[in-house]
């Protein structure tokens, strides 16, 4: 009953891709991950370890399988003040352990390094044209984006993510809160100016050793199709947030996370 309502809301919500051809996926997942100057190479690692672990950890491929098809495809790059063809991770569909291995090794072998910048749109746009122009067709589409600060270059944030959004595709955030900036919360700017469609939500890091346990719960919960109960407030209630702060106050742009 359960795995019949999610495919009925999925044609709900995505309706003119519904007509052309039923879902050959539960779900188009795009990992975004933040590789800016804020993060030095040792919290990069940190953070590729974390996705690892999550993508290796049982519950992953158990959820993927819980699913109403019990497959997935997935992609993955790198995003600083711009994206780089070479960080990106192929599509990859996940029907078992070996196809997570598979993509999980790709991971793996790839370099860490951070970039100059920090281009949140940039980010949304290259994952929207990744999901647009691939050859699946999910029953839902998920932009998941790490972020430890305010778009600061290209386009501004909040067009481009209402573009996105426009398309059917649902942006959730992993916001990395190890040194709060005290400007404009983090958290705050991303409810209101990142993330967004049809249950929406982020979740937040505020310790390194707690990345992994948090990028776990975030893909059990998108690949599940649900939301967490807590995460945030409901959006009415925080305060106003200038979607410009990154470009208004670029000193502010960087914050070096703590030794």
């Amino acid at each position: 009953m359960f795995r019949a309502l999610v495919l009925i809301l999925a044609l709900i919500a995505y309706p003119l891709r519904a007509a052309a051809a039923p879902p050959d996926v539960d779900l188009e997942l795009v990992l975004a991950v933040d590789t800016s100057g804020s993060m030095d190479l040792g919290e990069a690692r940190v953070q590729r370890r974390g996705y690892l672990k999550a993508l290796r950890h049982p519950d992953f491929i158990n959820a993927v399988k819980g699913g109403y098809l019990g497959r997935i495809v997935i992609g993955y790059f790198e995003w600083a003040g711009r994206v780089e063809d070479s960080s990106v991770i192929a599509w990859q569909v996940i029907e078992d352990a070996g196809d997570v291995e598979t993509f999980a090794a790709k991971l793996e072998a790839r370099p860490i390094y951070t970039r100059h910048g920090t281009s949140i749109s940039s980010a949304i746009r290259f994952g929207t044209k990744l999901i647009e122009t691939n050859s699946y067709l999910g029953a839902r589409r998920v932009l998941d984006l790490s972020g430890d600060g305010y778009n600061n270059t290209g386009l501004p944030i909040a067009p481009t993510r209402d573009d996105a959004l426009a398309r059917g595709i649902v942006i959730n955030g992993l916001v990395i809160l190890i040194r709060p900036n005290s400007t404009v919360p983090l958290d705050q700017y991303y409810a209101q100016c990142v993330i967004g469609g049809p249950g929406s939500f982020m979740v937040p890091v505020r310790k390194a050793e707690d990345f992994a346990s948090a990028v776990r719960q975030k893909l059990l919960l998108e690949v599940s199709g649900l939301t967490p109960g807590l995460t945030l407030q409901p959006a009415a209630v925080l305060t106003s947030v200038d979607c410009l702060v990154g470009e208004r106050y670029p000193s502010f742009l960087e914050p070096a996370f703590p030794n």
